[in-house]
């Protein structure tokens, strides 16, 4: 595995989980990388596509159960060790920032409020032209 690295995911309720997560050799991380945003958009996208590539991601990361890490290559040890789909989701979000590092530089540009100013203002924009569009046209008199 290469450059492991020690992260702790946080629960809903304060609990601590600590996984191993690795880099991608290249040309699974390719693999990972192109699947993965991309079969995970909604009406795009494809589940069981989303669902193997995050099982090939998944196998990037252990638990450390004293004496051995076991990394969680399957749906059965991924289950076993991950409590819920919460932490399932933080941890493949940890591997991907860890992995490709744009993700984590564009979140912060998302967190920024960045992202969120220009969505709201071309969403007004749009909006604007298309209440001009659907806003009835006086119509003529008639000459009765």
């Amino acid at each position: 595995m290469i450059e492991p690295k020690e992260i702790t995911i946080v629960s809903g309720d304060g609990t601590e989980y600590t996984f191993t997560i690795h880099k991608f050799p290249a040309i699974e991380g390719r693999e990972i990388v192109c699947k993965y945003p991309i079969s995970a958009i909604p009406k795009v996208g494809d589940y069981s596509a989303n669902e193997e590539t995050m099982i090939k991601l998944m196998a990037y990361v252990g638990v450390n159960t004293g004496d051995q890490l076991i990394m969680l290559k399957t749906k059965a040890l991924i289950n076993n060790h991950v409590p819920d789909w919460e932490i399932l989701a933080k941890i493949e979000m940890a591997v991907m920032e860890y992995n490709v590092s744009f993700f984590a530089k564009g979140r912060s540009w998302i967190s920024s409020g960045t992202l969120k100013a220009k969505a709201l203002a071309l969403t007004s924009e749009i909006l604007t032209a298309l209440s001009e569009l659907s806003s009835p046209k006086e119509k003529p008199r008639s000459k009765k």
